[in-house]
């Protein structure tokens, strides 16, 4: 952790899928209108469940075949494949909630007047109507997507942009992430790294390496609001 320049921290920029917010209710509704569209019989939630993990075309590969290890014929595949990635895109926030404390962890920060940023590689129109829907949009004061820009993460553009918007310093930026992707964009914009141990990401695998490695590691968001604040003084 990088104590010393967590008290410089002027802005604050937030992943969103597996850090805001938990996505994996809408893969599973997404698996079973994906299996009733090939004429196949709905699978429980928590057999959708185990096959998350490893990718959208590894889970349509399970999904047809009801197998963790399965791979369904090509064409068929390919049409599955679509048919979930279309209706994925449509229904993003049927399902998705924020995690228990994000809307805390996210008033916190704003009460310190500090602008609040989100850093996504999904769709920006996606992404802003999934945090209109979670109530959470008006806590930003920008929100960019996959496609905002020429690049995306693990690229620095995005941080760098936000920063220049935000108007303060990379150094001066938290990137709040539950994936390589946030870290690795974090690193090559100089901004400080924060990875959440309860998103989709293994924190303790990418803490092993140095390249993956955040600077600080939090199992909430109002963590954050409490290494940002002054030291207290006696008399207070």
């Amino acid at each position: 952790m990088t104590i010393p320049a967590i008290k410089h921290v002027q802005a604050v920029a937030f992943d969103l899928d597996g850090t805001l917010c938990d996505s994996v209710p809408d893969l599973a509704a997404a698996a079973n209108a994906t299996r009733q569209h090939m004429g196949l019989p709905p699978l429980p939630e928590h057999t959708v469940a185990n096959y998350v993990g490893d990718g959208i075309a590894s889970l349509v590969h399970r999904v047809l075949t009801d197998s963790r290890n399965g791979q369904a014929e090509p064409g068929r595949w390919e049409q599955a494949f679509a048919f979930f990635i279309r209706y994925y895109r449509e229904h993003l926030s049927v399902f998705t909630r924020p995690y228990p404390e994000t809307e805390a962890g996210l008033a916190l920060l704003r009460s310190l007047g500090i602008p609040l940023a989100v850093v996504t590689n999904k769709n920006e129109v996606l992404a802003t109507e999934l945090l209109q829907q979670l109530h959470l949009a008006d806590y930003f004061s920008l929100i960019l997507g996959g496609d905002s820009l020429p690049e995306k993460k693990p690229s620095p553009l995005p941080l760098l942009h936000a920063a220049e918007v935000l108007g303060t310093a990379p150094a001066d930026m938290l990137m709040v992430g539950d994936s390589a992707n946030d870290i690795l964009a974090a690193k090559a914009a100089g901004c400080l790294s924060v990875g959440v141990t309860f998103g989709y990401g293994d924190m303790t695998q990418l803490s092993q390496n140095p390249a993956t490695q955040p600077d600080w590691l939090v199992g909430s968001l109002p963590e954050i609001y409490e290494n940002l604040q002054p030291q207290k003084t006696q008399h207070e």
